[in-house]
């Protein structure tokens, strides 16, 4: 896989221009939703190389990450005279530089794409890591390839559009890489400010959330080893999103996965004595910005049966990334059926 480049940018409009380099403006096709083609896209036409650029827009929200997406912006660069030499800009959130990037990695067997996130969740998992995929038959991301984009341009004045909700369904994902790394990262992610964002602040702790993602996808860039450490959280979690969806309640993708985070620190602190004291911090954090997921005993198997269906899984066995410590990773383990429903009564009873 090529080595993808993210850019915290400095001068937006310039640093655009640069990663567009010399492509035509008839060439460029920008990808955006209905929000994004609102709210980013006159930001994004400041750009004079984007004048005469194609524009496809598609309908907001994760549930339209699906494979009638693919195939009306498959029709519409198709209809509009794309080639192999041709670029997309994915302009949005995690569900358009997935879907995105999934499009672009398979017309004609690939064309260069770039993503510019305009949330903080897009910006810190999603755009990052060159992972792409669509959503199919009610599972999260079942289909897709890893084809990074060309380069990663992250606009920090995008996220001063976003509304509290979506700015924590973002830090939840730079917990989880913080949690993964050090416990120095882990003290200073939970000092940031939720209630008061200092975007000075945040920007630096997203440069350092991405570089600590880099770190780990450059060792493993198609998660058959330590990439599987950015599972953490996101068995329970994608569990957690898949039957909101089935019940038409909706959560956003970071609350789901600080909610499964919450699941898979105490099931480390069962199986592997992560500490206590760091899983009632995380405990508490979710309480006071998170709030909680409300399911009962009758959900358990059906949260169950969902995650058997995680794309994660190697075998008949669930699949988790757990923690011994702050930064202490064990892949590839395992739960009995008994210990996963042990962490809901957990989690119910928070």
């Amino acid at each position: 896989m090529n080595q993808q480049v993210t850019k915290i940018c400095k001068d937006f409009i310039p640093e655009l221009d640069e990663a567009i380099g010399n492509q035509k403006a008839e060439d460029i096709f920008i990808l955006t939703d209905d929000n994004t083609r609102i709210f980013c896209l006159p930001e994004l036409l400041k750009s004079g190389k984007l004048k005469d650029s194609h524009l496809i827009s598609i309908p907001s929200g994760d549930e339209n990450k699906h494979i009638n997406s693919v195939v009306d912006i498959w029709k519409y660069l198709s209809e509009h005279g794309a080639t192999r030499k041709s670029l997309m800009i994915n302009l949005g959130g995690g569900m358009i530089t997935d879907i995105g990037g999934f499009a672009a990695s398979t017309f004609k067997r690939g064309i260069r794409y770039i993503n510019i996130p305009t949330t903080l969740l897009g910006a810190v998992d999603a755009a990052t890591g060159g992972k792409t995929g669509i959503n199919f038959l009610g599972l999260k991301n079942e289909i897709g390839v890893f084809a990074p984009a060309d380069e990663v341009l992250i606009h920090i004045d995008f996220f001063k559009t976003l509304d509290d909700k979506n700015l924590r369904s973002g830090y939840a994902e730079m917990v989880k890489n913080a949690l993964i790394d050090t416990r120095d990262e882990w003290n200073e992610m939970l000092k940031f400010d939720l209630e008061n964002i200092n975007f000075d602040i945040l920007r630096e702790l997203v440069d350092r959330s991405i570089r600590i993602k880099e770190r780990v996808v450059e060792q493993d860039p198609k998660e058959q080893n330590i990439r599987k450490a950015l599972n953490l959280g996101h068995t329970f979690g994608h569990a957690f999103e898949s039957l909101s969806h089935r019940i038409e309640k909706p959560v956003l993708h970071g609350y789901a996965v600080m909610w499964g985070l919450l699941c898979e620190l105490y099931l480390s602190y069962m199986k592997l004595n992560f500490p206590k004291d760091d899983l009632l911090k995380l405990k508490y954090l979710i309480k006071e910005y998170y709030g909680t997921f409300t399911f009962d005993c009758n959900d358990y198997e059906t949260l169950y049966e969902l995650m058997k269906h995680d794309k994660k899984n190697d075998s008949n066995e669930i699949n988790f990334t757990l923690l011994a410590d702050i930064g202490d990773i064990r892949i590839n383990q395992t739960a009995t059926k008994e210990e996963i429903f042990e962490c809901f009564d957990f989690f119910c009873g928070c």
